[in-house]
C-alpha cells in the first residue's frame, strides 16, 4: 500500500484478503478477464501478463537472454520472475503444476 495511507498491518491484511477472495470466486477466464480489466490499469495488467509468460520458459530451463528474445519480456523482468520462482512463496509453480495438470488430463 502506498506509504502515507493511514492503514496499520492488520488493515492491510484485510484489505489484501478480501482482495484474494475476489480472485477466489471468479468462475471462468472471461469473468478473469473482465475483474481484472476493471482492476488494473493497461500497463499493471501487462505487467502481471509479462510475468505470467514467462514462467514456463523458465521451468523448462531456458536462458533469460532467450526468453526475453522469444517473449519481448525485459530481461529484468525474467530475472525478477526467476527470482521469486526459487526464493518466493512458491506461488508460481503452484499454479503452473496446477494448469500443468489440467493439460494432462484434457489429453
Amino acid at each position: 500500500m502506498k506509504p502515507n495511507r493511514q492503514f496499520d498491518s492488520a488493515d492491510v491484511e484485510q484489505a489484501q484478503t478480501a482482495l484474494y477472495e475476489a480472485v477466489l470466486s471468479l468462475k471462468t477466464a472471461e469473468e478473469a478477464r473482465d475483474f481484472f480489466n476493471d482492476l488494473c490499469t493497461p500497463a499493471e495488467l501487462q505487467a502481471l501478463t509479462d510475468r505470467w509468460t514467462v514462467v514456463e520458459p523458465l521451468i523448462e530451463g531456458k536462458s533469460y537472454r532467450d526468453i526475453a528474445t522469444n517473449t519481448g519480456v525485459s530481461v529484468t523482468t525474467v530475472g525478477r520472475v526467476a527470482r521469486f520462482l526459487t526464493q518466493g512463496s512458491g506461488g508460481y509453480q503452484r499454479v503452473f503444476d496446477r494448469i500443468k495438470k489440467k493439460r494432462v488430463k484434457k489429453k
